[in-house]
């Protein structure tokens, strides 16, 4: 059942098992997972089913430094399915050293392992929509497959890896349907949850205050409640809950909103592949069952571990778009085209040079590439437009085997990067978020001896050479600052509660029936795109409260797999 909060009568009290907090991709998997056991949920959503400005600016806040982080309220999304309303759909699993407690890594160490995780991951990928549950070329794309590189073969680096994508997947839009037909949930839309209330001994919580934009009031008690609103957003209704607790819910040893990450990433020096352009397959390939796949380049954990390097990936890209040095009728048509597109995805289009001169290179660029042009805008017409499941992004043709490389780095977790509460408030007496988030000169150098190894393995395989300017690596990868909406850490996983939030069930240490869903709980945010593990950690989450409520699991433990 779906409902608003403003039909909700004032000082009601609306009771269920669990309360799920955020209708989001965490959320919503939480609330569908948690249904099949019989378990009745309160879902809370503070949107709309579409987006709402009102809504949405209850996320603005304020920024410590405007040149490393986005403004809060961009990226993020405060309505009925999320963020998801606008991700690129790119959908990987963590890797197996991410779990685990590595030198190189301060404050590395989850209190699960990959093992732990692995059931739960082919659930996720279903409701992702991104096929099975398959991230290594030889297996997801047949053993037959063309390497990535022709020639190009390294003990210390992998071609093979895959990330997947959906369609990309709208989970208010693709789960609206299961969720107001679900047995046991109720939805209710404009439902925003603005203080957390413990019992008197502090170590239960005992109902949440929800508020509507129109002056509507009521509080919720449930047997369980879950935060499943974002990595930013749920540090901030911890911080703000300061009922029974001055430092916030769960923050006596002042861990709340510290931790916070993103991703190092950027676009990198030159590499020249030998031969000819038809021997890179530097593009998106097609699985059997239709899913677009992409591979990446990565150095194996085993070198990761012997040389000190966090995790990371590369991908094979194209020049960058603000130089119209690159030629390409497409990239300038890009360029010149950035204030059409959403800020999400323009934002790397900014910059540059902006002459008039500048101007007239790209607009020449587009005159004398006119069928390359035309090709790659019917080509999108069709295949991203109109299309279902969308061609991901952009890409050009390979005609001259030279090529930058996009990589995405793990950040270190340093305990000075963090989120606090502002004197600002908004429209429903919030305080609103101060972000400083901060990378460390160690980030920058781990991406550097990366790049080394790649170098090293391109020479010695004779088919390729890279090369970059090591005195402008960090400035390439901090161009842009923080990576886009990738909220991690803010109520971190762990097994001591002076350095964590939560322990390995996502549970609050301080507050027994109080959990958190989604990136947040992350200790370290490996190479990889946060939302197929947040997902299978909700999937997990669902069945420790569905066990703790007394609900027997369902015939089919992939149950909710099989009905995605």
């Amino acid at each position: 059942m779906i409902e608003h909060a403003d039909n909700i009568g004032m000082g009601a009290v609306l009771r269920a098992d669990v309360c799920v907090i955020g209708a989001g991709p965490a959320g919503i998997a939480l609330t569908l997972a948690l249904a099949e056991r019989g378990v009745s949920v309160l879902l809370l959503e503070s949107g709309e089913r579409e987006a709402d400005a009102a809504t949405q600016a209850l996320y603005a806040g304020e920024l410590a430094n405007a040149q490393l982080h986005s403004p809060p309220d961009t990226y993020r999304q405060r309505r009925l399915g999320g963020s998801s309303a606008i991700w690129g759909g790119r959908c990987m699993p963590f890797d197996v050293q991410d779990f685990e407690t590595r030198a190189q890594v301060p404050h590395s160490g989850w209190p699960l392992s990959y093992e732990d995780l692995l059931p739960y991951y082919p659930a996720a990928n279903a409701l992702a929509e991104a096929g099975r549950f398959s991230y290594d070329a030889r297996q997801a794309l047949g053993e037959q497959v063309a390497p990535m590189i022709a020639g190009f073969d390294s003990p210390s680096v992998s071609t093979e890896g895959l990330e997947r994508f959906s369609c990309p997947t709208h989970f208010g839009q693709r789960y609206a349907g299961r969720l107001q037909n679900a047995t046991g949930v109720r939805l209710l839309l404009g439902a925003n949850v603005t203080a957390l209330h413990l019992q008197a001994d502090g170590q239960r919580l005992a109902s949440v205050t929800v508020r509507s934009l129109k002056g509507r009031q009521f509080e919720v008690a449930a047997r369980s409640t879950v935060l499943a609103s974002g990595g930013l957003e749920t540090a901030r209704l911890l911080l703000a809950s300061q009922g029974r607790t001055p430092a916030g819910v769960g923050n006596a040893h002042d861990v709340v909103g510290r931790y916070y990450m993103c991703h190092i990433a950027g676009q990198v020096g030159s590499l020249r592949v030998s031969g000819s352009p038809r021997q890179v397959r530097h593009g998106y390939e097609v699985s059997p069952e239709g899913i677009y796949c992409r591979r990446r380049l990565q150095v194996v954990a085993s070198e990761q571990r012997r040389l000190g390097l966090a995790n990371a990936v590369a991908r094979l890209h194209f020049a960058r778009i603000t130089d119209p040095a690159h030629r390409s009728g497409v990239l300038s048509g890009l360029f010149l085209s950035r204030r059409l597109i959403s800020y999400e995805y323009s934002r790397r289009l900014q910059g540059g040079q902006t002459t008039l001169a500048s101007y007239a290179r790209h607009v020449l660029n587009i005159a004398s590439d006119p069928l390359d042009t035309a090709g790659f805008l019917g080509h999108w017409l069709l295949k991203r437009t109109l299309a279902e499941r969308k061609f991901p992004s952009v890409i050009l043709r390979n005609r001259s085997n030279l090529f930058s490389l996009e990589v995405h780095g793990e950040q270190l977790p340093q305990a000075q990067s963090r989120v606090t509460l502002s004197d600002r408030r908004d429209a429903l007496g919030m305080p609103q978020l101060h972000v400083d988030w901060r990378y460390a000169q160690a980030d920058i150098e781990s991406v550097r001896g990366t790049l080394d190894v790649l170098a090293l393995a391109f020479e010695a395989s004779g088919v390729a050479r890279f090369d970059y300017q090591r005195e402008t690596l960090e400035e390439d990868l901090m161009r842009f600052g923080a990576y886009g909406g990738h909220h991690l850490g803010t109520a971190r996983m762990g097994s001591d509660p002076r350095t964590s939030v939560v322990n390995a069930d996502c549970q609050l240490h301080s507050v027994r029936n109080l959990f958190v869903a989604g990136s947040a709980v992350f200790p370290t945010s490996s190479q990889a795109n946060p939302t197929l593990t947040l997902i299978a950690l909700s999937l997990r989450l669902a069945d420790t409260l569905a066990t703790r409520l007394a609900r027997p699991p369902p015939l089919q433990l992939h149950a909710l797999a099989e009905a995605a």
